[in-house]
């Protein structure tokens, strides 16, 4: 049976592609959790529609988010926490803090865990094919 997903569904693909499972499958799980519809013409018309303004749409940010990332690489961004004695935070600096400051989309930040301690670190980014890095300031309250 074929199904245009309406959601990203892992393992399966990605949302407004026409995808070909068996009927079972298709029937009581993707359509009854409203992941997918029956692809009918109209269907297919309207997820090649959505595509095509997905596609626009991410080589617009992704121009916006190349722009972002040359001036973030010369200026640097900074956090003031709480920190004890021995330099460390209370509370850490995640790629969603870091995110929200930059302007750049959560994912795109690489970091491994959230800082906890105090100093100056190189924060690595990607977004599609674009690579770069700022840099973040964690100072004491």
């Amino acid at each position: 049976m074929q199904v245009v997903l309406t959601k990203d569904v892992k393992g399966t693909g990605k949302a407004n592609t026409v995808i070909t499972v068996k009927d079972g499958y298709a029937l009581n799980y993707l359509i009854a959790r409203k992941l997918a519809i029956p692809a009918t013409g109209a269907t297919l018309k309207q997820a090649e529609l959505r595509q095509k303004q997905v596609a626009a749409k991410g080589e617009l940010d992704a121009k916006l988010i190349g722009e972002r990332l040359v001036a973030l690489a010369e200026e640097k961004i900074e956090f003031v926490k709480k920190a004890n004695e021995l330099n460390h935070l209370y509370d850490g600096v995640d790629a969603k803090e870091i995110a929200e400051k930059a302007g750049l989309p959560e994912d795109s930040i690489r970091i491994e865990r959230p800082f906890k301690e105090l100093g100056t670190f190189d924060v690595p980014v990607s977004f599609g094919e674009q690579f770069g890095k700022l840099t973040i300031v964690i100072s004491a309250e």
